[in-house]
């Protein structure tokens, strides 16, 4: 036992147990006696408490933290700079380190992934707002809630962003596989810093590697100088190609050509969280500066923007035709009224036309349904896509039965949205017995199923009767007929069952997958009970009853608590040019939801988390009254889109503009 644990700090902070060892302190889990909760003291170690430099640097993480103010940063209750120990304490997190969740998980899906950044990088944008940039963003450094929920720690070597450098030679910098070219070089480091940081480690969640190994740090440190991270779909063609963009733009050398803000980085992962199939062209630069190609949906983009003056109110373009001689009043009337008729006949084509047009399928990009399941895409494809889709069957012994291992048409053919697609279906090869491999070695046993072109998935069991390392039994069991390529769960035995076990920690595991290790561990599964606005997908383990750790007797039953669904965030983009307090008002399905004051000039988005059940429900929200955005929200998937507005204007007064002609200026901001 260590000289704190068991003491009381200052009459108040009982210290239980220690909980994490870091490079300038000792972390513990500790009791308020005064506020009567958990919480997370962090002492200065003694080695360091005398040092003018370390003791510098834990006031200034004191300083820092003690500033901000986040739901997704870890908070700071209270702190003490004393002449014989220095310790913070802070809110106490009952989770584990995104790194350890990606050492388990190796690699996540793309939804997840960008259900962690988005906190992430609200997290910074609060920071970096109060003039706070963190230097040493890493999964080491980002807790994970079993709800979910992010918390960003470890604002140990933050500084306030001017007139700040940092160098490779400085201890605490940070892992040398998460620094910004800048950092590596010692040069200046600013809030693009921390955006690199973030790209690194989205790119890190979706391949399931790192962009950059090397066997030292110095190797490491030149390659986030000089070499371009490998495309991440060149990896994994599944990510989808908008995600790469956003992850290799947030990536660049340049600090001038990544993300200029947390905000700007939110802003793409939001229209992409809206349009999965969202492409932002971020491919080649011209004089510095990041230039999208001109595509078709560009084009009509650009065709339905209104001309606006500097002072973004609305111009009309000048009608300069050259005066043509009077003409009698009789020759005017006549080519009045034949003007009129065939403006008429113009209009009745014009709306034939775009009724036809509105109803005419859309030229989209063929998906790749190949390796995946035909009856997950029959059940899954959904707008914009209305494919008639044909199956049909062919044996084929590399692919499990119900596999689609060809189509028509190729993926990335442009097809239209209501396209014929014919699948071609594996209906598996010649069907292999499962051979019986129980009590033989782990490694005798996997090399007998390899060799059947079946695929062993180890798990361990707790046996009183097989020899530890040796197989129990498989599933499915030996003798059952399986096709070439199955999944083969083999069971080793882990030795003899104590008379206590851990309920294992299953939390963000799929229902199954924590059924299978919970059963594996000698327990077994008790009753289901759903939670409503946990952040995750439905099915998904939040918790379990006894909690991960505790010890039961064999047998005994774990309850699972599982997520019934996920809140939707709605992400409102404000007005440009308004420097003023307004009023916003959202109303879903019309009854008022949330109220808030902001200001454009601070924030430049305002999120509106917004929960509920079922598909069509609309969010209305309101600047000063009037009608600003209206969004569609679609709980059963987690999605919001904005419906666009008739006018696609909006027009409010900032009472910081100067007056002109008698009539305040207005600003207004386009749809």
């Amino acid at each position: 036992m260590d000289q704190y644990t068991g003491k009381r700090l200052d009459g108040r902070y009982e210290l239980h147990e220690v909980i994490g060892v870091g490079g300038m302190a000792v972390v513990y889990r500790a009791y308020d006696t005064i506020d009567d909760r958990t919480v997370a003291v962090k002492i200065l170690k003694g080695e360091y408490s005398q040092n003018a430099e370390f003791l510098r640097r834990f006031r200034n993480e004191s300083k820092a933290i003690a500033m901000l103010s986040h739901p997704n940063i870890v908070k700071v209750y209270d702190v003490s700079i004393g002449d014989r120990i220095q310790y913070i304490v802070e809110e106490y997190i009952d989770g584990i380190t995104l790194k350890e969740y990606l050492d388990q998980q190796k690699q996540i899906k793309w939804k997840e992934a960008i259900h962690f950044v988005v906190q992430i990088l609200r997290a910074l944008e609060h920071a970096h707002s109060k003039g706070i940039v963190h230097r040493d963003i890493k999964p080491q450094n980002i807790m994970l809630l079993q709800d979910g929920t992010i918390k960003v720690t470890d604002f140990g070597i933050a500084r306030f962003s001017h007139n700040e450098t940092r160098t490779m030679t400085e201890k605490a910098i940070g892992s040398v596989y998460y620094i910004a070219p800048e950092q590596a070089r010692g040069d200046y480091t600013d809030e693009k810093t921390d955006i690199y940081s973030v790209g690194v480690m989205l790119y890190e969640m979706l391949t399931g590697r790192l962009p950059f190994e090397a066997d030292n740090a110095v190797s490491v440190a030149i390659m986030q100088l000089q070499t371009d991270p490998k495309p991440l779909r060149e990896i994994d063609p599944a990510i989808p190609e908008g995600l790469e963009e956003i992850t290799l733009k947030a990536m660049q050398k340049d600090p001038a050509q990544r993300y200029q803000s947390a905000a700007e980085m939110l802003r793409d992962i939001e229209e992409f969280r809206r349009n999965p199939s969202a492409r932002f062209q971020y491919k080649c630069f011209i004089d510095e500066k990041p230039t999208k190609y001109i595509d078709a949906i560009d084009s009509v983009k650009n065709t339905e923007q209104p001309l606006y003056n500097d002072n973004y109110s609305y111009v009309e373009e000048e009608n300069r035709m050259p005066r043509k001689k009077k003409k009698p009043v009789a020759v005017l009337v006549i080519a009045g009224i034949a003007a009129a008729f065939l403006i008429a006949l113009v209009a009745l084509g014009v709306m034939a036309f775009q009724k036809n047009r509105n109803q005419a399928p859309k030229d989209i990009q063929m998906p790749n349904y190949v390796e995946k399941s035909y009856s997950e895409v029959v059940n899954t494809v959904s707008s914009p896509y209305s494919f008639t889709f044909h199956e049909e069957e062919k044996s084929d012994s590399d692919h499990a039965a119900g596999i689609i291992i060809n189509q028509t048409p190729k993926a990335g053919q442009t097809v239209k949205s209501n396209a014929d697609v014919t699948l071609i279906v594996s209906k598996g090869g010649e069907p292999i017995q499962v051979p019986d491999i129980s009590n033989k070695t782990q490694d005798d046993a996997v090399k007998a199923l390899e060799s059947l072109g079946l695929v062993p998935k180890v798990n361990a069991v707790v046996d009183d009767d097989v020899s530890q390392g040796n197989v129990v039994s498989t599933d499915p069991a030996a003798g059952t007929q399986v096709a070439k390529g199955s999944e083969i769960k083999v069971y080793v035995s882990s030795g003899k069952l104590d008379q206590t076990i851990a309920v294992p920690d299953v939390a963000g595991r799929s229902d199954s997958d924590a059924e299978a290790k919970i059963i594996a561990a000698g327990l077994t599964v008790g009753s289901k009970t759903y939670q409503n606005d946990t952040g995750k997908t439905k099915d998904t383990v939040i918790s379990t009853d006894p909690l991960n750790g505790v010890k039961v007797a064999k047998g005994t039953k774990v309850n699972l608590i599982l997520s019934s669904g996920e809140p939707v965030d709605v992400y409102v983009d404000l007005p440009s040019g308004v420097s003023r307090d307004i009023a916003l008002k959202a109303y879903l399905d019309g009854t008022l939801y949330d109220s808030a004051t902001v200001n454009p000039a601070l924030n430049q988005t305002k999120t509106i988390i917004v929960k509920g059940t079922g598909s069509q429900h609309k969010l209305t929200v309101k600047l000063d009254d009037q009608d600003y955005r209206v969004y569609s929200v679609n709980f059963d998937n987690g999605t919001s889109e904005r419906i666009k507005s008739k006018d696609g204007t909006y027009s409010i007064p900032d009472t910081d503009n100067k007056q002109t002609d008698g009539k305040q200026t207005q600003d207004n901001n386009k749809d």
